[in-house]
């Protein structure tokens, strides 16, 4: 699992070394994944030779070895772990690109193609039937936006519909502009 561009080989988390590189990556907010080197021998001995470094743990960034502890700490007290460690996006910084997508975002179970629960297929319905442009993102995919969504919305249930990065509403709510006539105006923007 490789998230943004740093990567972590921890000889284990619970190991004093990697542990403490792992509290100090997580004190500035690194994204980073780990792999566990006792679990497999031939990795734990190649990275080695690969590497040309000889202690675990390792850390390398955009596939480039960083180091290990020792020179962590000395980046992080000359201030250029920061620099050099790409950052975790902030949750809301997330949603807010996500609602930003398309000028239409539909966050639903399943996708325009296959909706997964009943909810989402009626919103898919109407969306449709409506001939405007619009992406979907499936939080069946992503539990961290499904959760979050919802607290940064302040709307507890799902579909979620976005116009111009602004909440419509969900399902309810989209048949009653659809009845109303309002619908379409609004996914134009002309509301």
């Amino acid at each position: 699992m490789l998230c943004l561009k740093s990567y972590l080989i921890p000889v284990s988390v619970s190991a004093g070394f990697s542990k403490q590189i792992v509290e100090i990556l997580n004190k500035h907010g690194v994204s980073f994944s780990s792999f566990d080197i006792f679990s497999d021998e031939e990795v734990r001995q190649g990275l080695k030779t690969y590497s040309n470094w000889p202690t675990y743990p390792q850390l390398y960034v955009n596939g480039e070895l960083i180091g290990g502890l020792d020179i962590i700490k000395e980046l992080e007290a000359s201030g250029e772990l920061d620099t050099i460690c790409p950052k975790a996006q902030k949750l809301e910084d997330r949603l807010k690109s996500l609602i930003n997508k398309a000028p239409v975002m539909l966050f639903m179970k399943g996708n325009k193609q296959m909706a997964k629960c009943g909810f989402s297929k009626q919103i898919i319905e109407i969306m449709n039937n409506t001939g405007i442009d619009y992406e979907t993102f499936d939080i069946l995919e992503d539990e961290e936006v499904r959760q979050g969504l919802k607290t940064f919305s302040n709307w507890p249930t799902y579909p979620q519909l976005y116009v111009k990065g602004e909440l419509v509403g969900g399902l309810d709510i989209v048949k009653e502009l659809k009845e109303s006539g309002e619908l379409l105006p609004m996914l134009k923007g002309e509301n």
